[in-house]
């Protein structure tokens, strides 16, 4: 009996046939295995992805104070190495208050924004929010000014200086919305008027000026 095994048998037939296909079409074989291999050294031979990150740049020029919404950021992929150092997320910033302005594509950092960073690089000063009454008084201030800070009691009318060289940190935008400015006896406003600004103070005298902010009507003058 006859092995299926055998050069007689099914398999062995089979396997004939099989060789002879292989032979007749060895050139197409062979140059698609040559293009195969062209293929994958082609792969092999080129550079990787460049490594990136993400980076929160300003969409448009910002002034000072702006209050920052999705219109005015924009997210870009940049080198990792080109990340700057403090350099704030997009989901981060939404309805943080820029303290000084920034241009169009510049990337927004907590050094343009109104917090703890303000005071960074100047040592002895602790950055207090004050509130002006007068909108445009505080209005001529730019980021960056020295001015005297004056109290003046309502009731007395004495003036007195709280803060003989405050620094202007930050000039935050107005909310939406505003109080209408109504003052007791005593000169305390009663609802929230006027403007808002960041002062650069020394230590010891951030309880006398906020102590002023609330009791009596704040002024400024410029020093010599």
């Amino acid at each position: 009996m006859t092995s299926p095994l055998g050069n007689s048998g099914p398999l062995g037939r089979a396997a004939r046939r099989l060789r002879r296909r292989v032979l007749a079409h060895r050139r197409l074989l062979g140059g698609l295995c040559a293009l195969l291999a062209v293929v994958l050294a082609l792969q092999a031979a080129r550079p990787a992805e460049p490594a990136s990150a993400s980076l929160t740049i300003a969409r448009r020029d910002l002034p000072a104070g702006t209050r920052l919404g999705p219109d005015d950021l924009a997210s870009v992929r940049v080198p990792p190495d080109a990340v700057p150092v403090g350099a704030a997320a997009g989901p981060d910033l939404a309805g943080r208050v820029l303290a000084s302005a920034v241009r169009r594509g510049e990337p927004v950092t907590d050094l343009r924004l109104v917090g703890p960073a303000l005071t960074a690089g100047r040592p002895g000063l602790v950055a207090v929010p004050v509130r002006l009454p007068d909108p445009e008084m505080a209005a001529l201030l730019r980021v960056g000014d020295h001015i005297r800070l004056l109290a003046t009691d309502a009731a007395s009318g004495t003036t007195r200086v709280v803060a003989p060289d405050a620094e202007v940190l930050a000039l935050p935008g107005p909310l939406p919305t505003r109080g209408t400015a109504t003052a007791s006896g005593n000169g305390v406003t009663d609802s929230l008027s006027g403007r808002l600004i960041v002062a650069g103070v020394p230590e010891d005298l951030v309880t006398p000026v906020t102590s002023a902010s609330v009791r009596d009507f704040l002024t400024y003058a410029y020093p010599h």
